[in-house]
């Protein structure tokens, strides 16, 4: 009898507990949803705008090379996290502290790249911590997060780290969050953006 009441309450305590990478619930310890799943309100482009829309409830990139950046707030000590597809042989990455400018933004970039010729894969640090391994198939919905505090900065692929750097240089303190179209033919799915502040380090 002991046993069976031991195991019905460690049952409904599991019942209570979010399943392991659930995504954040948006007003909960900090978290702001970027993204309302229906239109790119609070984003811009800054060059190229037309290879950003949205279909089938995410930020689809699908065009000529273009950076979509978040204007709601500018990321000094943030949490940065997505739920990202991209099909075969596409490229990617999720930038933060990065300047608005077109071209090629002056910031760091967690790399989303599954199967590009570019051999430095998803999970990378780009320039930085390289992860050469494909660890996401393609075509499939996974998640990343970005924690950058101070000069640390951790990236994490469906809830693994994938790089863990201290920036001696500090090359970026602060600057905006965006994705990246790399390139025509390429084809990249974001969805549950999700932003928090983080306390100064």
């Amino acid at each position: 009898m002991e046993a069976n009441w031991t195991l019905s309450l460690l049952m409904a305590a599991a019942l209570l507990v979010p399943a392991a990478g659930a995504p954040p619930t948006p007003g909960k310890d900090g978290w702001v949803s970027m993204f309302d799943g229906k239109t790119l309100n609070g984003w811009k482009a800054a060059d190229n705008p037309e290879s950003w829309t949205v279909r089938n409830g995410a930020i689809t990139g699908d065009g000529e090379r273009s950076h979509l950046f978040w204007m709601g707030e500018q990321c000094e000590n943030c949490e940065f996290r997505a739920e990202i597809r991209l099909n075969h042989g596409g490229n990617s990455g999720m930038y933060f502290r990065a300047e608005f400018v077109p071209g090629w933004p002056n910031g760091y970039e967690a790399q989303v790249n599954n199967s590009h010729k570019d051999p430095v894969r998803t999970g990378s640090l780009y320039n930085l911590v390289k992860v050469y391994d494909q660890l996401v198939p393609d075509n499939t919905w996974w998640t990343q997060d970005i924690i950058a505090n101070g000069n640390h900065i951790i990236i994490k692929v469906n809830g693994k780290v994938t790089a863990d750097y201290v920036d001696e240089k500090r090359l970026h303190r602060k600057g905006y969050l965006a994705l990246q179209q790399h390139n025509k033919g390429s084809v990249v799915e974001y969805r549950n953006l999700m932003f928090r502040k983080l306390p100064p380090r």
